[in-house]
């Protein structure tokens, strides 16, 4: 692939990043909260049988220490547990990008260090992100099944 192909995937995957964190970041002032802080509370009757679910969302420090408590419908509580979700890879994947705009800045600039150089350094910052943000999607997701089938 070219240089000047890649750098505009890169910068192309780094706004539509940034949209998605900006869009998040609305929709939780909104909202109050997201459900990943939140949760859902049954009401069983007398045999153990849910009677009803309550979805509810919580922000942190938005409207106190320990937020607020905000109930919502099913759909609103799972698409922000999803939107949630899909930060942690829409970030690792834009630092990614950026690594890999920096790469020749960053390999100029350790091309002397005693330490480590700069190829190296590229290596090892993208897989520490890769396996960070996978290991956080992976860990959300989980939550979330559970918290959904619970």
């Amino acid at each position: 692939m070219q240089r000047r192909t890649r750098n505009n995937i890169c910068i192309w995957v780094i706004i539509v990043g940034l949209v998605n964190l900006l869009a998040y970041t609305l929709v939780y002032a909104q909202l109050g909260g997201d459900a990943r802080n939140g949760g859902k509370k049954s009401l069983l009757d007398q045999d153990g049988e849910i009677i009803k679910q309550t979805f509810y969302i919580r922000g942190h420090f938005l409207h106190g220490p320990g937020g607020q408590e905000t109930a919502v419908p099913k759909w609103v509580w799972i698409y922000s547990y999803l939107h949630s979700i899909s930060l942690w890879p829409t970030q690792g994947i834009m630092m990614i990008c950026m690594l890999i705009l920096a790469q020749p800045h960053i390999i100029a600039t350790m091309s002397e260090s005693n330490w480590i150089r700069g190829p190296a350094f590229i290596a090892v910052a993208i897989t520490l992100v890769a396996v960070v943000f996978t290991a956080s999607s992976v860990w959300f997701t989980i939550g979330f099944i559970t918290d959904l089938l619970s």
